[in-house]
């Protein structure tokens, strides 16, 4: 099986498709940003009621970057008679720089939230995420993921498959394509000469965020208390991320669309691939945010079954502490549990786990279950 072959999910072209939210927002070559998120001097491009719905279109990064030949048609047909999105053509064409010190994300937004203030959290209800094509790509770039300097193993950046003849830089990016295989669909990729791999879809957002308070150029990359570039899979269709409002408007962003990942996002990337995604953007005052999320001023996570603090470093150590530290301020504020025994129940319940090693700051986040505090609810 191939591209070619691929399960048939329809192409959303800009403009084009269901559009679930009160508002739409392509992702345009003129307005996104390409390695770079939004800061306090951004212009938003679109403004929003308190608790209004948006769909936006974001952009998967992978077929557009340099060392693919910054020519998406001919970089993604190589693999099959695919089609390419609109936006990801015109994106490649613009006159939008990127240089191989800018991040590879393409960033719709930002938005504006009418009555957001600094010291609010932003509520970010993910309502629904679309497939936009029915493939993406997984890659390994010389000098980045766990092991870099050791993986790709072909520094001559020769191809390592009989298709992907584009590559250059010591890049290996793997095609994948999506299918429906016992009921479920999932991801499939060549595994060797007539073989081939599968593993299951959960497409959430890698990268949502609110601008920081400077003026400084805010490089997409590393996440931090702004959210940004987490990585964290959790936040997928159902899920909530609670982010800290540092400007007026909060200016909420997002990008770095996944198909699916695994915890640690190993290689450099997780299956990167474009998605429609339909949101809620809702205000919570200062006063409730602080009761609510145990007075914590970065991102936070809550599914129907967890809530999941963050901590972000460049250490792995330092995030784990920090996320063990948010752990336990989160349910000694939220609930009045003595640090000591927050600690003590984390140790024994708590699941801690590494969002991402791969973004200059690394993540880890910690999964608390709801179950266990239903009492104190």
């Amino acid at each position: 099986m191939s591209a070619a072959t691929a399960v048939a999910v329809p192409t959303l072209q800009p403009g084009q498709g269901a559009v679930l939210g009160e508002h739409y927002l392509p992702s345009r070559a003129d307005e996104v940003r390409w390695g770079w998120l939004p800061n306090a001097d951004a212009t938003p491009v679109l403004q929003v009621a308190d608790g209004a719905t948006v769909t936006l279109d974001t952009l998967s990064h992978e077929g557009l970057l340099a060392d693919q030949g910054r020519d998406p048609a001919r970089y993604i047909r190589q693999f099959g008679d695919v089609d390419v999105l609109d936006d990801a053509v015109e994106v490649a064409a613009s006159g939008l720089v990127n240089g191989p010190d800018d991040g590879p994300h393409v960033v719709t937004g930002p938005i504006a939230v009418a009555g957001a203030r600094p010291g609010d959290m932003l509520r970010v209800d993910v309502l629904d995420l679309a497939y936009r094509v029915p493939y993406g790509f997984v890659s390994n770039r010389h000098g980045f993921g766990a092991l870099a300097g050791e993986y790709p193993q072909d520094r001559d950046s020769s191809p390592t498959r009989h298709v992907d003849r584009m590559i250059t830089d010591g890049s290996v990016s793997h095609f994948a394509w999506v299918d429906h295989r016992d009921g479920r669909e999932v991801g499939v990729m060549e595994a060797g000469p007539g073989r081939t791999v599968q593993f299951g879809l959960a497409p959430f957002l890698g990268l949502m965020g609110t601008a920081p308070d400077t003026t400084a150029p805010v490089p997409s990359v590393p996440p931090g208390d702004h959210g940004g570039n987490m990585d964290i899979k959790h936040a997928g269709v159902g899920a909530t991320l609670y982010l800290p409002v540092s400007v007026d408007g909060a200016l909420f962003y997002a990008g770095d669309p996944h198909f699916a990942q695994g915890n640690g996002e190993v290689a450099l990337t997780a299956l990167e691939a474009s998605l429609r995604a339909t949101l809620r953007l809702s205000v919570v005052p200062a006063a409730q945010a602080g009761v609510a999320l145990g007075g914590l001023r970065n991102p936070v996570v809550e599914t129907a079954t967890h809530w999941i603090p963050t901590g972000m470093d460049a250490d792995l150590d330092e995030a784990m502490r920090r996320a063990v530290r948010h752990a336990v301020t989160f349910l000694h504020v939220r609930f009045g549990v003595p640090r000591a025994v927050a600690l003590a129940y984390l140790s024994a319940a708590g699941d801690f786990e590494v969002s991402q090693v791969v973004d200059s700051v690394k993540g880890v986040h910690c999964l608390i279950p709801k179950a266990d505090w239903t009492a104190w609810v």
